[in-house]
């Protein structure tokens, strides 16, 4: 800028207007950036909700009201409801350490069978998001089933017979009601001379249920949380896994008890001929299929416990949030809700999980956050998310840089819309270690002995593959030759229809086989 007139008065006036003006752009624009990116001074509360074997479609705010879980509903009503989000491994252990770390199965190695079956060494467990929390100044929370083991150093196998949790944990966890898979055996709790957290727990206590205990734990994390601190609560429901009637509050039952629920289209009755040999003759899914979903009746009956198991979990959610309200805390309070992983119940003429359909590895996922403006909530998302992306995700919203380790990215930009979508990514990697075969075996010294023969006799079924917003593509990368699977999820969303042999799609074939393998290799480094 020139001034030609020199007049000092005149040159005063002129600055102050000029600089007046820059002041108000420079507020106008600092408001609009808060308002975006949903920062603030105050460290948001989260808590991490996860569920275990709850398929992603059993609940109502995914298609299903038959379910009944009003209070998780509310939740995606007043949040965001991803509708394309996967597991980057789905089942329990290696599927809990991927969310915990960031990282995929193939590259930290916990699993439940050779050769990727190691523990997760503590300095690994450093680099997860409660510790990176933790250290940053949060009060940690777990409560739950863990699923997983933590040792000094990686060691096989990754399931030992004796866990210590305190030793292990101690010092990442300041609250913590938990164990391996149930909460009736090898269960510890700290700080241990919380009365009102062991009489919770309490042996033999009456009309009680593994998720009423686990939700009464919450409010126990709640009622003792300090003032002016910010906090990171990990909850991992036992249910909906199991169905027993030691794992199921029976009154809940009773809503559900005489209820046809809607079959899937594609439920199989009896065994599925059209599921490569390798599964049929060696997946576990296939004989539980026979035993627990293979006639009306039987899928009728477990269907109605798992509803009946996601009703307590909804009841729980529903205290969860009128207690955070009463404190104060909702409106500086995230919470993510999703499972570990997935279960077929019948589809593809299979029970169980792991392998990769997306009965197995579409995952529920929902996030709330207080703080943002009523605008950017109350809507679906339809980006590709993984659950690699958890660890990410959950230390940036605390404001914290996540470690290189983490393999995974931060939704956060996707969930606050301050993502440019053109550069997020069009592909999620997934993949399956699980053979029941090497299950059985896991405490022999012979088993990598036993891992060669199988995948040499060709009954190995692990694999990985790739999911875009339309196409799915699986490879059996064991199996001499390889076996692969492709659909076109937009038309053929049961993933009915093999496309692998047609013509027409052999260049989408090539260029999902590069993609997976790329992602694998640039995975494992």
């Amino acid at each position: 800028m020139i001034i030609k007139d020199t007049n000092p008065k005149k040159i005063f006036i002129l600055f102050s207007f000029i600089s007046m003006l820059l002041s108000i752009g420079c507020k106008s624009k600092t408001t609009q950036t808060k308002e975006i990116s949903v920062s603030d001074t105050t460290k948001p509360n989260i808590i991490f909700l996860m569920t275990d074997d709850q398929r992603w479609d059993n609940m109502g705010c995914y298609g299903k009201p038959e379910f009944n879980t009003p209070n998780i509903d509310k939740l995606a009503e007043q949040g965001v409801i991803f509708d394309k989000a996967f597991y980057a491994v789905a089942i329990c252990m290696p599927s809990r350490v991927t969310m915990m770390t960031g990282r995929y199965n193939s590259n930290h190695k916990v699993g439940f069978v050779a050769p990727d079956d190691y523990t997760l060494s503590q300095v690994d467990f450093s680099k997860s998001y409660p510790a990176i929390l933790k250290n940053a100044g949060y009060r940690t929370g777990f409560i739950g089933k863990v699923g997983f083991t933590v040792t000094e150093e990686a060691v096989r196998p990754s399931t030992p017979k004796e866990h210590y949790y305190k030793n292990q944990m101690g010092g990442v966890f300041d609250f913590f009601a938990g164990s391996e898979t149930y909460d009736r055996k090898d269960f510890v709790i700290w700080p241990e001379d919380d009365e009102a957290l062991l009489d919770i727990y309490k042996e033999g206590r009456q009309n009680s249920g593994r998720t009423k205990r686990t939700g009464e734990a919450m409010m126990r994390f709640l009622d003792t949380q300090p003032a002016n601190q910010p906090f990171c609560l990990s909850v991992s429901f036992y249910a909906v896994k199991h169905d027993n009637n030691k794992d199921v509050y029976m009154p809940h039952f009773e809503q559900f008890k005489d209820h046809d629920f809607s079959v899937p289209g594609n439920w199989v009755e009896g065994d599925n001929p059209v599921l490569p040999d390798v599964v049929k003759e060696n997946a576990r899914g296939v004989y539980l299929h026979r035993q627990r979903s293979s006639t009306p009746e039987l899928y009728q009956k477990l269907v109605r416990r798992f509803a009946t198991q996601g009703y307590s979990v909804d009841e729980q959610v529903g205290f969860l949030v009128e207690k955070l309200k009463a404190k104060g805390l909702l409106e500086n309070t995230i919470i993510i809700y999703t499972s570990d992983n997935g279960r077929f119940q019948g589809s593809h003429g299979l029970f169980d999980k792991c392998l990769l359909y997306d009965e197995s590895v579409k995952a529920p996922l929902i996030a709330y956050d207080g703080r943002m403006p009523e605008a950017k909530r109350k809507r679906r998302e339809n980006a590709l998310v993984s659950s690699v992306d958890m660890a990410s995700t959950i230390v940036s919203m605390a404001g914290l840089q996540p470690p290189k380790s983490m393999q995974g990215r931060d939704i956060s930009g996707v969930l606050y819309q301050t993502q440019d979508m053109s550069e997020w990514r069009d592909t999620v990697f997934m993949e399956d270690l699980f053979l029941a075969a090497m299950f059985s075996k896991r405490y022999s010294e012979e088993v990598d002995d036993i891992n060669k023969n199988l995948i040499d006799t060709n009954k190995s079924y692990r694999s990985r593959g790739v999911r875009t917003d339309r196409w799915k593509y699986i490879v059996y990368y064991e199996h001499t030759p390889r076996i692969e699977e492709l659909y076109d999820t937009n038309n053929d969303p049961m993933e009915q229809h093999n496309l692998v042999n047609s013509l027409e799609h052999l260049d989408i074939l090539k260029k999902l086989r590069k993609q997976t393998e790329d992602m694998y290799q640039k995975m494992i480094q």
